[in-house]
């Protein structure tokens, strides 16, 4: 391995607020454009993992690389940044354990946030680039030969990427998205399993109608549940949030008006639902994504970083780099009891309140959006779309 002598740094928790900022606004330009291009389609994705797997590929880049970066990443001060990232991933850490659900139980949330990148043997990296991967992310380059094995890197790689996600995500990088011409490989991997704070009553799932976005109907299993929880309504949507045990994490759901678009709502911010009873109808699903992110982030603003004309010499000037590919895969399953995720992203570096009474009744039978979320910071970890709760995977 190639790493620097630095241990991590112990950044400021206050400044996780301005990563926070930068995931949910990168999602939110994200969710646009890949709602786009699969209007009908199931869509989940990690803001979190692709902002901070990009962020590594930022600490090498240079001249109008960089600043392109900076735009679609949301960054105004780069070493500051790279701080903030350090303390968001602390707190998410902190998650992670034993906590107490609403009922008093002591039960497990799992939350595991891990770095890592694979560089050509032979090739030399530059010390600022070695200090910050380091300092700021805890990771070190793993040595690899693409030269002579590019399969046994993909494989190594996949492996990894496996064992941090318990193997929900198995094979992140597909054949021939490793290369002889590959010079780096920086991963991102999420995974995540939280109970709810108070679970669904599975007696109380029944079947029932779901309207998909061209009238078709299909038959789905359906939770229900009667509780306080965040709820609001106007501009266009309806929203609730649920929390998972321990209060640090939660599930924001957002149901659009039938005249509005789903890539027009804005997901409320945190803290921005108040608490009323609701009737809820929430179908349990299981679904995921996997998607390259070259086209989208290059139309976002930073099309420079994937040609010949890239300036990633702030990692090497022994080979010039470019950006081959952004790889991003994704799952989702939400049952009575909770929810398990799971996220990996890999960037190839290539040679060149209600009133009283009643309580309001939610009832999610048509496509919806949904964010799991700190309840701090506000910090999405992974978003997207249940069009058919159905579809198959």
């Amino acid at each position: 391995m190639a790493r620097s002598d630095l241990a991590r740094v112990t950044a400021d928790p206050a400044s996780a607020a301005m990563a926070a900022a930068a995931i949910n606004a990168l999602g939110a330009d994200l969710q646009r454009s890949l709602l786009a291009d699969r209007p009908d389609d199931n869509l989940v994705f990690s803001p979190a993992s692709i902002l901070l797997a990009l962020t590594m590929a930022r600490a090498g880049a240079q001249g109008s690389t960089a600043t392109e970066m900076d735009a679609v990443l949301h960054i105004s001060d780069a070493d500051a940044f790279y701080r903030a990232v350090n303390a968001l991933a602390a707190a998410l850490d902190g998650l992670n354990g034993t906590v107490e659900d609403g009922d008093g139980k002591q039960v497990d949330l799992v939350l595991r946030i891990a770095n890592a990148l694979w560089a050509q043997h032979g090739v030399a990296f530059q010390q600022p680039f070695l200090d910050v991967l380091a300092g700021e992310f805890g990771a070190g380059l793993e040595l690899v030969d693409y030269h002579s094995d590019a399969e046994g890197a993909r494989a190594e790689i996949n492996a990894w990427v496996a064992a941090q996600t318990e193997d929900r995500i198995e094979e992140l990088l597909g054949a021939g998205t490793i290369t002889p011409d590959t010079r780096l490989t920086l991963v991102n991997a999420v995974y995540m399993k939280a109970p709810w704070q108070l679970p669904f009553e599975r007696s109380a799932t029944a079947d029932q109608a779901f309207t998909r976005g061209d009238g078709s109907t299909v038959t789905a299993p359906m939770m229900h549940a009667t509780r306080s929880m965040g709820y609001s309504t106007g501009g266009g949507s309806t929203a609730v949030e649920l929390p998972y045990a321990g209060g640090g994490l939660s599930m924001l759901l957002v149901l659009p008006d039938e005249s509005v678009a789903a890539d027009a709502v804005e997901l409320p911010g945190p803290g921005a639902l108040p608490t009323t009873k609701v009737r809820l109808t929430l179908p349990r699903w299981d679904t995921e994504t996997s998607v390259s992110l070259a086209d989208a982030l290059a139309a976002l603003g930073m099309p420079t970083a994937f040609t010949d004309g890239a300036d990633f010499s702030g990692m090497t000037t022994e080979a010039p780099l470019r950006v081959s590919d952004v790889v991003h895969q994704a799952d989702i399953t939400v049952d009575e009891y909770g929810t398990e995720a799971a996220a990996a992203t890999a960037v190839m570096m290539a040679a060149t309140s209600a009133p009283d009474g009643e309580p309001p009744s939610v009832v999610f039978d048509r496509p919806f959006l949904f964010a799991v979320r700190t309840t701090d910071t506000g910090a999405v970890l992974f978003q997207g779309r249940v069009a058919d709760p159905t579809a198959p995977l």
